[in-house]
């Protein structure tokens, strides 16, 4: 009677001379990829066609490949299969930051005739002298608080729906339009329809009701809020349907056995409801934040990041930097330290959620 057995994967007995073999496979090569991109580099006219360090990364690539055979043997071979998504995290991420990284350091703009030149840290010096640039820096501080107000309401909604009301499906389905709209319907729709300063119906009413001028986008504050309102509006969606999958998740057991103790709904919400939504809810905010950093379309479409820059965010203010000035290499600057701030910003974030999320004995 024959028995099904598992097949284990043992150790291959790997000789010193051929795991050394495979591991000068690995720095030959890549000695082999530096030398041909720092001669693409530093020699401007071999800087004209990229293609000889991409032949270099792929037989750079090749002979890793290889040399994880050759040094691990049955366990290489297994490596091979995670080695696809690997290369295409660095070929992908890495080889573009460096690439952004030799631009933020040069003088290039593209009206130019000289082209790209190296001025070393002139972005950085010109960055720190900017007021525009710091100005949708703190225009992005008050974007990402905004959050917290679409948050809550995010969280109401979700609440609202869970409940047992009339036309439940329905409201389900009608709060999720504005999500299924791209940010540019809406800004052209709302923004520069319906918020225009002279034939949109909303300026009429104003009108009507007494107020002599109903401009949205003339005052930099009001400016920043319909901007946030619009925003808002796009996204709150997203939130609710989020913490509405969680609110559904949380089992009906607990909170039964609240109401049993006597809990009333506000402690019922406090205690039981809101400690087991903080998983769903820093998610649904951290993901919310990522949407918000990238908030350029509707600013764009609607004030151009007027009035004065009242409302410029830090992406539209790069893409009017690359387009209206052509500047690239002062662009990729305030680009690379945008990422700077979101990495140190974000790291900062996830060790207080992780803390605020750690049970408490």
């Amino acid at each position: 009677m024959s028995e099904d057995r598992l097949f284990v994967v043992t150790n291959d007995q790997i000789s010193p001379t051929r795991a050394r073999l495979g591991l000068a496979i690995i720095w030959v090569s890549f000695a082999m990829l530096f030398g041909v991109a720092a001669w693409q580099i530093f020699v401007p006219d071999a800087a004209d066609s990229w293609r000889p360090t991409l032949y270099a990364y792929l037989l750079w690539i090749t002979c890793l490949c290889i040399a994880q055979v050759l040094r691990f043997g049955e366990q290489g071979k297994r490596r091979l299969f995670v080695m696809p998504a690997t290369i295409f995290v660095i070929s992908m991420v890495f080889f573009p930051l460096i690439f952004g990284l030799s631009i933020a350091f040069t003088d290039w703009n593209l009206s130019a005739i000289d082209g790209q030149k190296f001025n070393g840290l002139d972005n950085i010096r010109q960055m720190w002298r900017d007021p525009f640039y710091w100005n949708a820096l703190t225009n992005m501080v008050w974007y990402t608080l905004a959050i917290l107000v679409e948050y809550v309401i995010a969280f109401g909604l979700a609440l609202i729906l869970n409940s047992q009301i009339r036309a439940r499906k329905f409201f389900r389905v009608a709060f999720l339009l504005p999500l299924m709209l791209s940010p540019v319907a809406v800004s052209w729709m709302i923004g520069k329809s319906m918020l225009e300063a002279r034939f949109g119906p909303i300026a009429r009413f104003g009108r009507e009701v007494g107020w002599s001028n109903p401009s949205f986008f003339g005052d930099p504050e009001m400016a920043r809020a319909m901007i946030m309102i619009m925003d808002a509006w796009t996204f709150i969606p997203f939130m609710m349907i989020m913490l509405l999958a969680g609110l559904q998740a949380i089992p009906k057991d607990i909170q039964e056995a609240a109401k049993v103790d006597g809990a009333t709904p506000w402690q019922n919400f406090r205690e039981v409801i809101f400690p087991l939504m903080l998983p769903v809810s820093i998610t649904a905010i951290m993901i919310r934040i990522i949407f918000k950093l990238k908030l350029a379309d509707i600013i764009i479409n609607v004030t151009s990041g007027g009035p004065g820059g009242a409302t410029d965010s830090v992406t539209s203010f790069i893409f009017r930097e690359y387009r209206d000035r052509s500047n690239v290499g002062y662009g990729t600057m305030l680009a690379m330290v945008y990422l700077v701030i979101i990495v140190i910003g974000f790291t900062i974030f996830m060790k207080l959620a992780s803390r605020w999320m750690r049970p408490k004995y």
